[in-house]
């Protein structure tokens, strides 16, 4: 079992660059966002819970996940969305958990916006804050995504508030600047966790 590292941040906080990085330096990321969409692919047992929990109209005419449906649907119904988490949470938990004990590399990054909010912190060794200000948030991600404010904002106040996930991080990194700062703040901490891992091994 490699040492892990989660990795997290808010929308457009600058997560992606960083898990981006952390790749260039040949090690492993397993990202929930991408777990959690191969959950719910035609034909997973995850994906034919959700129908017979929901309806049929949860699907699309060619079997896939009609996500904009069951989105809005969960928006208006608040007991909607336990049931949902109920069903995935559990399955892109154990995915997650095979794809990390597969990693090859001296450590392995666990990358998810989620991840003290559904407990994938537990998964890890030490967790990594990419931090930015509310402002530069909304700024990138709307830049980004051409998404309206208020939904990216809506997006901010469903996660955990931001000075709560700085008191559980074990380290942080304050993306307020360009890629090239970033980069520079992440170097001494892939030392730190080069280290961290051999230690962990003797």
């Amino acid at each position: 079992m490699s040492f892990i590292l989660g990795l997290t941040g808010g929308i457009g906080s600058g997560k992606s660059a960083a898990s981006q990085w952390f790749e260039s330096q040949n090690i492993v990321v397993v990202d929930a966002d991408i777990v959690a969409r191969e959950v719910v692919m035609p034909g997973q047992p995850t994906l034919t819970q959700i129908q017979k929990t929901f309806g049929d109209w949860v699907l699309l005419d060619n079997g896939e996940l009609n996500r904009r449906a069951l989105r809005e649907h969960i928006f208006k119904e608040p007991t909607a969305r336990k049931a949902l988490e109920s069903i995935t949470h559990p399955a892109i938990r154990n995915s997650i958990i095979q794809q990390l004990n597969a990693a090859q590399s001296p450590y392995v990054v666990l990358v998810s916006p989620l991840l003290f909010e559904t407990n994938q912190h537990e998964l890890t060794n030490r967790t990594l804050l990419i931090d930015a200000s509310e402002e530069l948030q909304i700024q990138r991600a709307s830049q980004r995504d051409g998404q309206n404010i208020e939904q990216i904002k809506n997006i901010i106040h469903v996660q955990m508030p931001r000075i709560e996930k700085q008191k559980r991080a074990n380290d942080i990194v304050l993306n307020d600047g360009h890629l090239d700062h970033l980069y520079k703040q992440l170097i001494p901490l892939h030392e730190k966790y080069l280290a961290l891992s051999k230690s962990s091994l003797n």
